[in-house]
Formats: structure tokens, sequence, C-alpha cells
């Protein structure tokens, strides 16, 4: 293929196309390692749902990029497929760090050693719960429905806003409604993880929490902030459309699209070191009784 016959266009799609095949190699690299060592369902499966997120925020976006003078409602139905896989992201971390603790909510199992921790709560919490509390089944199983509410109001909320757009009666009114609730809904979820991450932190420490989590909450912030700064530009005028058949609104799509396919080559590459399988290959145990020897 002669590169210098394609337009500025092709050239960007075949970039974007091949940063999807990139994340798509790493995440299937990893992902067949975790099969093939398949030593832990429980927590191997949530790790398999987390690892997806990669590609298919990668997929979905290289979709938007592909028809990119789509109506609202399809873009809102792309990024709708997106945030409800961040939700069910989010619910499948917090059960892979139950696991790693040995805490089944169902099983109404809690170790020993972790009940009667302090949870130090801060506003605006302190409003709907006391400052201290101590960790028990009840508060575990409050942490759980904090992270899974919004499983739940993410798709909800998803479905109304794209048949409202379809029957074209979606207001500025409505749209700040949705985004509101769904901003709290998330920083209840996010906090709920904050929280545990603070009361276990010590106990998590083997299993590289920080690093796992990281890995979700980059490319939510980094598809939500270059979000915002886009839409800044566009208001500065620095973002323009030259074309009358294609609006400024499809370009900012199309530029948002194509850094969320590049970004995701990144993060695939990032979770090979976050969610790594030597902790169910031996390789972990092997190192661990090499170390010893040598002291």
């Amino acid at each position: 293929m002669d590169l210098t016959t394609l337009n500025r266009g092709q050239l960007t799609l075949l970039g974007s196309a091949a940063s999807v095949m990139l994340t798509m190699h790493f995440t299937v690299q990893l992902l067949s390692q975790h099969l093939f060592y398949w030593k832990n369902p429980k927590e191997q499966k949530a790790i398999i749902v987390i690892i997806l997120m990669a590609p298919i925020y990668a997929i979905v976006s290289f979709v938007g990029l592909v028809d990119f003078r789509g109506s609202k409602p399809f873009f809102m139905y792309l990024d709708s497929v997106k945030e409800c896989y961040e939700a069910l992201v989010i619910a499948k971390f917090l059960a892979l760090m139950y696991s790693y603790l040995k805490i089944s909510i169902s099983k109404n199992i809690v170790p020993d050693e972790i009940k009667g921790r302090e949870i130090h709560h801060s506003f605006p919490m302190t409003l709907f719960q006391p400052h201290t509390v101590r960790l028990n089944h009840q508060n575990l199983k409050l942490l759980k429905y904090w992270t899974w509410q919004f499983v739940v109001i993410r798709p909800i909320c998803s479905v109304l806003m794209i048949t409202l757009q379809i029957l074209g009666t979606y207001p500025s009114w409505v749209s700040w409604t949705f985004t509101i609730i769904l901003n709290v809904s998330v920083s209840l979820a996010l906090y709920s993880l904050v929280i545990f991450y603070h009361v276990f932190a010590k106990e998590l420490e083997p299993h590289k929490p920080l690093a796992k989590f990281l890995c979700i909450k980059g490319i939510v912030f980094f598809c939500f902030w270059q979000g915002i700064v886009l839409d800044a530009l566009v208001a500065l005028g620095i973002i323009k459309s030259h074309h009358f058949w294609l609006d400024v609104e499809h370009i900012e799509e199309a530029i948002q699209n194509v850094l969320v396919c590049a970004e995701m080559v990144v993060f695939s590459v990032l979770q090979q070191y976050a969610y790594n399988v030597a902790p169910y290959s031996g390789e972990a145990d092997m190192k661990m009784k090499s170390s010893k020897k040598n002291e």
C-alpha cells in the first residue's frame, strides 16, 4: 500500500485501525495467559471483564470514527455502551478486591482479623453516615450496594436518554438532570472503592490494587477530561468546520474517537503489568522462594 496516495482522513482511519489492532493484540495476549493458567475462576473472571474494557472502548470509538457523520442518538448510543461497561468494570473491581481478602457478602463471610476496623467517612457522606463506623458485614454490604447502584442506574439512564433523543424531546434541562444523576451515581461508586482501598491498603498491597484501579480510572479520566478540553476548543473557535456538509460537533466527536483509539494501546500495555498472570502461573511463588534462598 502506498501511503503517499492516501488523504488525511484515510491516514487517520488507518492509524486508528492499527491502534485498535494493537489494543486487541495485547489484550488477547493477556487474556490467553489467564485462560491457560485458569487457577482461580472467581478472581480471573473479574480480571477478564476488566481487561476487556480497553478493546471495547477502542472498538466502539473506531465504529464512531468510521461513521463520524452519524446522528446524535447514534453517538449517544456509542457513549452509553462505553459508560455501561465502565459501570460493570467498577463493580467487578470491587468484587476482585473482596476475593483477595476472602470476603463473601452472599455467604456472610468476613475474616475475623478485619472485623471492627474503623471506616472514616468524609463530607458530604457524613450528612448520611456517622463520621466513624466499625467494619462489619453490614457496612461491607453497603459499600457493595454503593458500587452496584451505578451498574443499575447507568443503563436505565442510557435507555431513557436515547429514547428521548429519538422522540425529539430532549431539552437542555433534561440533559442536565441526567448529567447530575449520573455524576452523583458514579461519584458514590468511586467513593466506595476509595474507602475500601484506604481500609485495606496493607492487605491489598501484594495485589497492586492502585495500579489495577488506575488502569480503570485512567481510561475514564482521559475520555472525560479530553472531552471537556475539546468542548472548550470548540467554544473558543479553535476547532471549526471548513465543510458545509460537516458540522463542528462531528469533527469534535471524530477527534475524541481518534484519541481514545490511540490511548487504549497504552492502557492495554499497562494492563500487562497491573493484571499480570504471574500470581496464577506460579511464577510469583518461584520468585518469592528464590529471593528467600538468596537471603
